[in-house]
């Protein structure tokens, strides 16, 4: 399934992130750095930032709800949107807001504050079932996902996706990429498993489709998601496609890939 790799890895010619023209300075396209990788038969996906346009899907979404849960109150909007690190004119997060990579629960509490709201599972409830139609409505894919996941699937890889949103919003984002049936596990922070950077979410994934986790690939473009495949022993490949920066990801990754399309070439010369 995976040619032989080499002891010297090729690096490619660099190239700006398509997806973020200018977010990133320019990088290797394909760098490793802990030696030889071992073959890789099941592909654990992020989604946000990875298979989905986080920007452009959370931005408009995000507004709608923190205007929504505000209830017409600009005060409070004004505390829902600092507490997030969103810039409203531009209907996009810096990259340090806490809804980039952290669970509801994490966000929620500091929403909870600016509204003087309990910071309970009810509330954290209904934020994600305001957050699922919204983002549902806005989602954009970044490249085509379905024709990255229908070719490594007809290549015999077993895919699944994790996510530090819900549960019920990755299958519903999942359905409207039409990525659902060529997924084998789909989890989000609220499935049973843990939220990354625990292990759980990947160790379920591998023992769901009977591969070790040496190989298995966990795909993401944060910290969160590299420490999440640390942390379970499988193989950790950043992609530029979210916030992270090369500088930040490489040093914790296998490999680092401009975007997931890359993927199934970086297979075949390894």
């Amino acid at each position: 399934m995976d040619r032989p790799k080499s002891e010297s890895p090729a690096i490619a010619e660099s190239r700006p992130n398509s997806a973020f023209p200018g977010k990133h300075p320019a990088a290797p396209s394909h760098m490793a750095h802990l030696g030889k990788i071992g073959p890789i038969r099941a592909i654990l996906f992020d989604k946000d930032g990875t298979l989905v346009d986080f920007q452009r899907t959370w931005g408009p979404a995000a507004q709608a709800v923190m205007q929504h849960i505000a209830g017409g109150n600009r005060a409070a909007f004004e505390r829902l949107v600092a507490a997030s690190r969103f810039v409203e004119a531009e209907q996009r997060f810096l990259p340090e807001s806490p809804l980039i990579a952290e669970p509801t629960n994490v966000y929620g509490a500091l929403w909870a504050t600016a509204l003087g709201r309990p910071a309970n599972a009810e509330f954290f409830a209904e934020i994600d079932r305001l957050l699922c139609d919204a983002t549902t409505r806005h989602l954009t894919a970044i490249g085509d996902p379905k024709a990255l996941l229908t070719l490594l699937a007809a290549r015999g890889y077993r895919l699944g996706m994790i996510t530090n949103d819900a549960e019920i919003t990755a299958r519903a984002h999942a359905r409207k990429l039409g990525l659902d049936k060529l997924l084998e596990f789909i989890a989000g922070y609220d499935s049973g498993f843990g939220a990354k950077p625990d292990p759980g979410p990947a160790l379920a994934f591998a023992q769901a489709v009977g591969v070790p986790p040496s190989e298995t690939a966990v795909i993401g473009d944060t910290v969160l998601d590299l420490a999440t495949a640390r942390a379970a022993g499988a193989i950790a490949i950043g992609v530029l496609t979210g916030l992270t920066p090369f500088a930040i990801l490489a040093p914790r990754a296998d490999a680092v890939l401009t975007s997931p399309a890359e993927f199934s070439a970086w297979l075949d010369s390894r």
